[in-house]
């Protein structure tokens, strides 16, 4: 047996992002990129080697590597010749366990329709809720593992995945269950989100969800974790009008933040409700969406240390107004990206997140690759293992075609062109042909 799994050697450039055991950018710093490369064309290449635990144990100058290193020898050795090296990419917000598209809703956008007349009109979440429902556990495992090894591809090694459309404790249960199944079995990191109160559940009123939450839901996902047959990493809220207000919203985040689990909720999407200043208050880890965010809002997120989770794909099919994402970053304010993969947002791929970011919410592309590494990772409570390429942390990295890493944003939709391996805790996941 090697003694390594992994040896990526004589790469161009290595984008480590952070090098210093940062676990976080904020506001400024995110236009700061750790890099190493060859400034002086001197020919020196760059290596990275992974253990057989799958953390990185040694990464710089192919020479130095070497000298540390005289009787390397690996499972999988890459010559990474003219080529850029990036951590795999983090996706901090995905509903990704459902049954039941929503290709037809998209014509009713088209046309004009708003997010709130398609729920109202018997689409949006409950049509998927209906479908999900009805759909066995291996079913919906099958469609999840089909969408995590697409993101895969698509450059991403850790995903935060939500249940939210089952509404009814059984149906919930079953998702959380499939997410935990794929944290098992699949190659690809998986951050698991209970988000039951996702939507207000056809026979029930706000209020009543809200206590079958608190009576049922909790307790049932407190007994599953204490006995091991479960893990839940986060706890999510839509915390929108017509849906769950502020005060409901604050109830079951905090009997979830009781558990263990992480704060981590949409707000301030649709309405300016205020639920970026509750969250603040309850020291949220991160808060999705917030195209509607107040001034207030920004500035009790910058000083909680809340990470903004930005889902620029949302803004983009809705055509809402995109958040104020360069009032957050100036407000000091951590911001992280998500590709929020839905029904209503169908897209899997971060790469193309990221050009949007920079298109849409304008983003510098070195922000962008810090929301879609080190901050998303801290988003969801990993980024000291996850999100950057040093030493102690996993080897997810992914390895670009390319001599500048910037082109797996600038060759917008080409990323399965510009993406020549994939890899996760040291393993070879994917390679292009």
């Amino acid at each position: 047996m090697s003694k390594h799994k992994l040896y990526v050697h004589s790469a161009r450039q290595i984008v480590q992002v952070v090098s210093d055991g940062k676990r976080v950018r904020n506001g400024a710093e995110m236009k700061t990129l750790d890099v190493l490369e060859d400034l002086n064309n001197e020919q020196a290449g760059y290596s990275i080697l992974v253990s057989r635990d799958g953390c990185i144990v040694d990464i710089g100058l192919d020479s130095d590597v070497r000298r540390r290193n005289p009787d390397v020898t690996a499972d999988d050795v890459i010559d990474a010749s003219g080529k850029s090296i990036i951590p795999g990419l983090v996706d901090a917000h995905t509903h990704p366990v459902w049954a039941g598209d929503r290709v037809h809703e998209f014509a009713m956008k088209l046309a004009g329709a708003t997010y709130m007349d398609v729920h109202k009109a018997g689409g949006g979440i409950h049509y998927t809720v209906d479908h999900t429902q009805k759909a066995s556990g291996q079913e919906l495992f099958s469609s999840l593992r089909s969408r995590l090894e697409a993101m895969r591809r698509a450059g991403s090694t850790l995903v935060e995945c939500k249940s939210g459309y089952g509404l009814d404790l059984e149906t919930e249960m079953k998702m959380l269950e499939v997410i935990d199944r794929a944290r098992h079995e699949l190659s690809i990191g998986v951050s698991s989100t209970y988000c039951g109160a996702h939507a207000v559940p056809k026979n029930k009123t706000a209020e009543e969800a809200t206590n079958d939450i608190l009576d049922q839901h909790i307790p049932e996902i407190h007994r599953r974790v204490e006995d091991g047959t479960l893990r839940v990493d986060n706890i999510d809220v839509f915390c929108e009008r017509g849906v769950f207000n502020v005060d409901q919203s604050r109830l079951i985040l905090t009997a979830g933040k009781a558990l263990g689990m992480n704060v981590n909720f949409h707000g301030d999407e649709l309405h300016p409700t205020g639920s970026a200043e509750m969250g603040a208050e309850l020291g949220a880890l991160a808060i999705s969406h917030l195209e509607e965010i107040s001034d207030k809002g920004i500035d009790a997120m910058s000083t909680a240390g809340s990470v903004g989770v930005v889902l620029p794909t949302t803004a983009y099919i809705l055509r809402l107004r995109p958040p104020p994402v360069r009032n957050m970053i100036d407000a000091g304010m951590a911001v992280a990206l998500g590709s929020d993969f839905n029904p209503n947002a169908y897209c899997l791929a971060m790469p193309m997140v990221m050009h949007l970011a920079c298109v849409l919410l304008h983003i510098s592309m070195p922000e962008a690759l810090n929301a879609a590494t080190i901050n998303a990772a801290h988003a969801l409570g990993v980024s000291d293992m996850h999100g950057s390429l040093e030493v102690g942390k996993y080897g997810n990295l992914v390895i670009l075609d390319s001599d500048k890493w910037e082109n797996l944003i600038y060759m917008f939709g080409c990323f399965q062109d510009v993406i020549q391996h994939v890899v996760y805790k040291g393993n070879i996941v994917h390679s292009r042909n």
